[in-house]
């Protein structure tokens, strides 16, 4: 990655801009991957909400619509994520002057409500059911990797990276 000095936010830079920098600036290597990737998605909903929308003229009035918007497919969660996420470059771009107010003080968050989700873990019973059938012997094998991780409480997905 080059270490290259950007121009300061000029008149006529758009939100979608902004936020783009502030993220290479500020989230780059700052967050694990799979955050900074949330963050990404995030721009392109700003893009193609609002993709004309200048940073000086961010009020409270555009931000609700953009957030109604952006609510109209996601569920209430999905979009107080939304709105944390903008939330942050937002405070820096008002505490750095390039805008008058806080346009998320007192942000409405609205959203699709929650559609019913599998299972993604097992309940006691199982976990014991499932931990009395490992293969437990001398020699490694996936019954202690999976051990291991039932008695870490750690996330399988996370168990089966390596580490840099």
């Amino acid at each position: 990655m080059k270490n290259e000095i950007k121009k300061p936010p000029t008149e006529s830079q758009t939100f979608a801009e902004y936020y783009e920098s502030w993220l290479r600036i500020y989230k780059k290597g700052a967050v694990r991957e799979v955050t900074f990737n949330k963050y990404q998605m995030t721009l392109l909903w700003v893009r193609r909400l609002i993709p004309n929308l200048v940073l000086r003229d961010l009020t409270r009035l555009n931000y609700q619509d953009l957030l109604n918007r952006y609510a109209e497919c996601h569920e209430k969660q999905t979009t107080i994520d939304f709105h944390h996420q903008l939330k942050g470059a937002i405070l820096d771009a008002v505490d750095d002057g390039l805008i008058d107010r806080d346009p998320t003080r007192k942000a409405i968050i609205k959203g699709r409500a929650p559609r019913s989700k599998k299972a993604k873990f097992l309940n006691q019973f199982e976990l014991h059911k499932l931990l009395s059938a490992l293969d437990l012997s001398a020699s490694l094998n996936w019954g202690w990797f999976i051990l291991l991780v039932a008695k870490t409480g750690m996330r399988f997905s996370e168990a089966l990276v390596r580490p840099l």
